[in-house]
């Protein structure tokens, strides 16, 4: 993206790119940020503005090609890790810090193209640029998805600060400041379909639907061919009631006529539930439930593995589905949320999610069809690698962002020109 300046000479396009937390040694949205800040200074003049944990690196010792403002993370923050990375509770202060340097350095002259705001995912946390007069992205963003009410029983054992997820919609309908973060933004990027539905009444410029999870690369191409013994459903994730796994584990107590066994890798506060599921269904020998495992032998279960069983329903994003694309695995998912807008019928089997019964008997449908034709397994696991090449690599989801940079930037100059004509 090049821009002209006044005298007619061209200049790359700087980007104001927004992210509370960025750290290319972290996970979850931290990691992502970093994804972002890497990959677009590659393209653009980039300036982060950020913060950084006590005991970690910092962001400007990271990202040597980018110009960083960083603040450090408010003491005793990092304390209750969880309850952070749900809440953020720093992102006050950041937002005031953040908004009052970008106003400084608009009132000295100096110009952004575009600015985008690329994390936090969740839809909770308004934007310190909003209204400052600069062409605006905001995401992807997402979360907020509701689970079904037939799985609320099993939810019991949820965190309770994991609850207060249910005050979103309730602060998208009444908090100003919020709300006007999504009307004033050029460009409101959601991480699946399901978020223009969460926006509802919201009066969007424009929406736009981009991943929030991506790959590097496609994996080698693993030969599942001629195989002998069980066929090896794999399911990955973090052991909470709404990843699925327990409906997995029921799905297997409906298949004990096929030779098929379940390997499921994570760990979590739903763990002890599915030990005990195990035991209660009599199977301990067709289901092992590994617990957290380094992530280097990780990828060795995807290659062992002959289907990806995923049935998370309340799943924003989904980032082990496009692991197990990458590694050739056909899958079966909910239809709904990430997973169910991130595959297609060529490569998985998408379920509805409406009860626990009914999603370990789909589930188990599912399984039973793949089992009962390898060819289909083999065809829908080449056509996961197919797919996740042409939508799901970082470079092409870096190429879409770029093009709704120039869109709306173009759009912002077009409608500026009309104003003052």
């Amino acid at each position: 993206m090049v821009v002209f300046d006044g005298a007619g000479s061209a200049r790359r396009a700087h980007v104001l790119l927004v992210a509370p937390a960025c750290d290319g040694n972290d996970v979850g949205e931290s990691w992502l940020a970093h994804q972002w800040a890497q990959r677009l200074s590659r393209r653009f003049e980039v300036t982060l503005l950020s913060t950084w944990k006590k005991g970690h690196v910092p962001p400007s010792r990271q990202l040597p090609g980018v110009r960083v403002v960083e603040w450090p993370e408010p003491p005793l923050v990092h304390r209750a890790e969880r309850l952070n990375s749900l809440l953020q509770p720093a992102y006050v202060p950041f937002y005031g810090r953040a908004r009052r340097w970008v106003r400084a350095r608009l009132a000295e002259g100096e110009r952004f193209d575009v600015a985008h705001q690329a994390t936090p995912v969740a839809l909770r946390y308004p934007s310190p640029v909003v209204g400052l007069g600069i062409p605006f992205l905001i995401g992807p963003v997402g979360g907020s998805l509701e689970s079904p009410p037939a799985f609320a029983a099993e939810e019991a054992a949820t965190p309770w600060y994991q609850q207060l997820r249910r005050l979103d919609g309730v602060r998208l309908r009444h908090d100003p400041l919020l709300r006007s973060t999504y009307e004033q933004a050029d460009c409101v990027v959601g991480i699946a379909p399901y978020v223009r539905e969460l926006l509802g009444d919201l009066r969007l410029r424009r929406f736009e639907t981009i991943g929030d999870v991506s790959v590097d690369a496609v994996r080698p191409a693993v030969d599942r061919t001629g195989r002998t013994g069980p066929v090896r459903l794999l399911h990955v994730g973090r052991l909470v009631r709404t990843k699925g796994a327990r409906d997995a584990i029921r799905a297997m107590a409906q298949l004990r006529d096929l030779p098929v066994v379940l390997d499921v890798v994570g760990d979590g506060n739903d763990r002890q539930a599915c030990d005990d599921l195990v035991r209660e269904l009599g199977l301990t020998d067709r289901v092992t439930v590994h617990g957290a495992v380094p992530r280097a032998e990780v990828d060795g279960f995807y290659e062992r593995a002959d289907i990806f069983v995923f049935p998370s329903y309340r799943e924003p994003g989904g980032a082990v589905v496009l692991e197990a694309m990458a590694h050739g695995l056909p899958l079966v998912v909910c239809d709904r949320g990430g997973p169910g807008a991130n595959v297609s019928d060529a490569c998985a089997v998408r379920v509805p999610a409406q009860s626990p019964d009914q999603l370990a008997r789909d589930v188990a449908g599912a399984v039973r069809r793949l089992v009962a034709v390898p060819d289909l397994r083999l065809k829908m696991g080449e056509a996961a690698r197919e797919h996740v090449a042409a939508t799901h690599l970082w470079e092409r989801k870096v190429d879409r962002m770029v093009e709704l940079y120039e869109q709306v930037a173009a759009t912002r100059l077009t409608s500026g020109s009309q104003a003052s004509g």
